[in-house]
């Protein structure tokens, strides 16, 4: 017995060092990587988070506003690899970082659902007074841009949404599986022990996965932003992005009939992350006026189609600007 409680001894010895050396091989990773992407904006404090801001565009105020809001994981990289600077040719752009994700920070009490989220930008819009802007939300910013324009409908002159999540899924795609995690405790275990070994091992396989068809660009890791995803916060800040879908997004998507602003939606047909009919034809059936456009691509069409979609938004923006924002301002007197 004294020999098994000794081997039982050692071997949680070993365990225990394992767990140390993985942990200080994250932290360590992790500064390297903040250290070569630091912050490139300004920081907006507002209620329950603050925002990591990023602004583009002549003066920072020369027409309409354009508000950029990022998907699951991401931050605000993913637009300032190119769609960015091709906007701000002659909008106001600005991209944020939402709470939690990229350098932003949510507030420890602060929710992770759609709700909370929206009003975060709620107050952000205000903040940096955009008026009514027509925002542009990937993927899951697109759920989030969905409930900004419900919940507080006099921040929104229009949507453009890029491959959006709108309806809630019965199943999580592959590569975001290891998201799913219910335990808080074992979330932060994996963290900071596995999430950095792991990410190194198959992160090209999960990139291919998450831009295919198109290929994953070369730069992604640094102009892209990629290389974020390796700090535990954003693992723990997307994985509660994630679980908090369910608290809102069932109810929401009951809603986007009363929606009455501009709406588009931009696809690719072969995404392999959200179903274009499921997602996109979905919601454009549900909302007055709606339309729908598919284009040959994945799913992460900002990084590697900014051209097509800064056409597609500025057609969007462009109708804003001959309607003189009737149809925003007729939604804000409601």
């Amino acid at each position: 017995m004294s020999i098994l409680l000794t081997l039982a001894g050692f071997a949680l010895s070993l365990l225990a060092i394992g767990l140390l050396g993985a942990a200080l091989f994250t932290l360590y990773c992790a500064r390297k990587v903040e250290s070569l992407l630091p912050p490139q904006g300004r920081f907006v404090d507002v209620p329950g988070a603050r925002l990591h801001v990023r602004e583009f565009g002549q003066g920072f105020g020369a027409g309409r506003a354009i508000l950029l809001v990022h998907g699951l994981g991401g931050q605000s990289s993913h637009f300032s690899h190119g769609l960015a600077g091709l906007l701000a040719k002659r909008w106001r752009v600005v991209a944020v970082d939402r709470p939690g994700s990229g350098w932003s920070t949510r507030a420890g009490d602060a929710g992770a659902d759609l709700s909370s989220q929206a009003a975060a930008l709620a107050a952000l819009v205000e903040r940096l007074a955009l008026g009514r802007p027509l925002v542009v939300g990937h993927s899951l910013g697109g759920a989030v841009a969905l409930a900004l324009a419900l919940e507080h409908p006099a921040k929104v002159g229009g949507l453009a949404l890029l491959a959006p999540l709108t309806h809630m899924r019965t199943t999580v795609p592959a590569v975001f599986k290891g998201l799913t995690i219910r335990s808080p405790l074992l979330r932060k275990l994996v963290a900071w022990t596995l999430l950095v070994p792991r990410s190194i091992q198959s992160g090209r396989q999960t990139l291919e996965q998450v831009f295919g068809p198109e290929p994953v660009p070369r730069d992604f890791g640094t102009r892209g932003g990629g290389l974020l995803s390796l700090r535990p916060a954003a693992f723990l800040a997307a994985s509660s992005d994630l679980q908090a879908l369910p608290a809102r997004l069932p109810a929401q998507q009951e809603r986007y009939g009363q929606l009455r602003i501009p709406v588009a939606v931009l696809y690719g047909k072969d995404d392999g992350i959200l179903d274009w009919r499921a997602n996109g034809r979905a919601l454009a059936d549900k909302v007055p006026g709606a339309r729908l456009e598919l284009v040959e691509g994945g799913h992460m069409l900002p990084v590697t189609q900014p051209e097509t979609c800064a056409a597609f938004i500025e057609g969007v923006a462009q109708a804003l600007e001959l309607d003189g924002g009737g149809a925003a301002n007729a939604v804000a007197a409601r």
